[in-house]
């Protein structure tokens, strides 16, 4: 069912049942029907036959962050690690999902972002709202320990995905260790465990040439 179809399907069946939902809880039934979105916005790399969505990346990049909560010091604050994850590529919906080496499209990631961020999170009561950009903003700044960490379950995960599926998006641009080292170096110098897994998938990648030298 399309994203507007839903909503207008919550807000039926809400009436259907006799009452009326409070304003609030409309506005959060609308955001949550909006973020189905992400299921649609496709990333550059694969799993299996097809396109990894923006979705299926949010849940595996919240899944690492579980596996490697423990595995760091000091320990990260989960709960505000994974409201990052799941609120973070959001803005996705409407910025659309910039590949990591598409040099023009690099350019106004930043822009596009930003405004895709003021308009989805506008549509949240305010405080709600003024909470999840904030969050946003915290890990785009990566100045904290959870935004930092945040950040390498991200990376490590867009990296390892490419490394499984063959990585037809690096060939298409001929990528190179040293380019992509300019992307995975802040991860890498997290140190453990985001360093060895990801030096493992370089590793991996020199062996079956999925890298140029």
């Amino acid at each position: 069912m399309p994203p507007d179809d839903r909503s207008a399907a919550l807000r039926g069946g809400l009436n259907q049942a006799g009452g009326h939902a409070p304003e609030r809880g409309q506005a959060l039934l609308d955001f949550i029907a909006l973020a189905d979105r992400l299921k649609h916005v496709l990333r550059a790399s694969r799993t299996d036959e097809r396109r990894e969505n923006a979705g299926e990346h949010a849940w595996h990049v919240a899944l690492i962050a579980v596996l490697l909560a423990e595995e760091v010091e000091p320990r990260p604050d989960m709960a505000r690690v994974l409201a990052m994850i799941a609120i973070h590529d959001v803005i996705e919906i409407e910025a659309g999902d910039t590949f990591a080496f598409d040099e023009a499209g690099l350019l106004t990631q930043a822009a596009r972002e930003e405004a895709a961020a003021q308009r989805i999170f506008g549509n949240l009561p305010e405080d709600l709202g003024a909470r999840l950009h904030a969050l946003w903003r915290e890990f785009e700044a990566q100045e904290t320990p959870e935004a930092r960490f945040a950040m390498g379950c991200d990376r490590l995960q867009g990296f390892a995905q490419q490394v499984e599926c063959g990585a037809p998006a690096w060939a298409e641009v001929g990528l190179t260790r040293a380019r992509s080292l300019v992307r995975m170096q802040p991860a890498i110098d997290l140190g453990p465990p985001f360093a060895p897994m990801i030096l493992a998938l370089y590793d991996r990648a020199m062996r079956e040439r999925l890298l140029r030298p």
